[in-house]
């Protein structure tokens, strides 16, 4: 069983290639979240696994949610695999205290956090997926032998930046359209917290919001905006055709 978060795709891309090289059932959290799906009973020595992006160095909210409701019977063994720009943090340690985990895992993938950096230059962004699908049979092979492993960079994220993020970073208010907006609903459609609805065919956010990045990275015509931060900046989501 593998159950996936992702923002503008990095992670899907990641939990449905390990999908395939295990055979496991695939779960989107989001889907969890809002009820459409039940959280499923583990067989006996079935696999659990978590794949997902890292928010301010923790697990996104819905995953974490998700990870406090699960009974997960002793000796499971558990994985979770981080998708990151640079760095984990204190990503799966944290989670590790809710759920134990055998082995754990960060992916460097092509960033999308654009609240605060820009994206990567294409080349940059090219090398980071080239990496990870070479490095993708090793973690698949890893997982399928039940092995112990702890891959991640911690880095020096402090708690700090977590409490900063939750405070600045998912203030909607600094949300905006520019004109050329035009009303296609995709941002509305994709937003994992539905806190997003069309008022007379323009965006407008509501509570709820996570900082996953997804509507402003999709938007086909690059018309949302957080701030003056994002102006100027380029987008990105998840191809494998970079």
């Amino acid at each position: 069983m593998i159950y996936y978060f992702s923002g503008t795709g990095n992670s899907k891309w990641i939990a449905e290639k390990i999908a395939e090289g295990t055979g496991d059932q695939l779960i989107n959290v989001v889907d969890v979240h809002h009820g459409r799906v039940e959280i499923q009973p583990l067989k006996p020595g079935e696999k659990l696994g978590f794949v997902f992006p890292v928010h301010a160095w923790r697990a996104p909210d819905m995953v974490t949610e998700l990870a406090r409701r699960m009974k997960v019977p002793a000796g499971t063994y558990a994985y979770a695999v981080a998708t990151c720009g640079e760095e984990a943090g204190l990503t799966l340690k944290l989670l590790n205290d809710i759920v134990p985990l055998t082995s754990t895992y960060t992916f460097i993938m092509p960033n999308n956090y654009i609240f605060g950096f820009d994206v990567d230059p294409t080349p940059v962004i090219q090398a980071k997926i080239k990496k990870a699908k070479e490095r993708l049979p090793e973690v698949i092979d890893n997982i399928n032998q039940g092995l112990k492993i702890n891959e991640v960079d911690v880095g020096i994220k402090s708690n700090f930046t977590y409490h900063l993020f939750n405070r600045y970073g998912k203030n909607v208010k600094k949300f905006f359209v520019q004109d050329q907006c035009t009303s296609c609903g995709l941002c509305e459609e994709i937003c994992p917290t539905n806190c997003i609805k069309l008022e007379k065919g323009k965006p407008v956010w509501t509570t709820g919001c996570i900082a996953c990045s997804a509507c402003i990275n999709y938007c086909p015509v690059n018309a949302i905006q957080f701030g003056s931060a994002t102006v100027n900046k380029g987008r990105y989501y998840f191809k494998e055709e970079w």
